[in-house]
């Protein structure tokens, strides 16, 4: 069984299809690193902009709801997690990598498809 993670922005386009996903919204959650002018032209990838976000108070708890809805899914079959912001650069990736390192750590065959961190950022 395995899990594969999309990251996106609302603001670009439709939903990716997914099969009865599990959704993980962050439009208004956690700080928007899109925010501040030194990190608006990063992505989630960069590892100040992932330590911003994942330093904001509640993300430890967002990411280990979203490990054990997945865990809990793994025993019926393949699990698609869609994780999305608004713009799909920052906030939605920094929590896509966060959850793809902890589903690797143990052992779960997982792999990220960040849609929309090469699009320009939503101003």
């Amino acid at each position: 069984m395995s899990v594969i993670i999309t990251t996106f922005g609302v603001l670009h386009r439709d939903e990716p299809s997914a099969s009865r996903p599990i959704r993980v919204d962050l439009t208004t959650a956690l700080r928007n690193p899109a925010d501040d002018p030194a990190l608006i032209e990063l992505t989630g990838l960069d590892a100040r902009v992932r330590d911003h976000v994942m330093t904001t108070p509640g993300a430890d708890m967002i990411r280990d709801q979203a490990l054990t809805d997945i865990e809990e899914k793994l025993g019926d079959g393949d699990v698609d997690v869609l994780v999305y912001c608004r713009g799909g650069r920052h906030r939605s990736v920094a929590m896509g990598e966060e959850l793809l390192d902890a589903l690797a750590a143990r052992g779960v065959a997982v792999r990220v498809v960040h849609r929309d961190v090469e699009k320009p950022v939503v101003r």
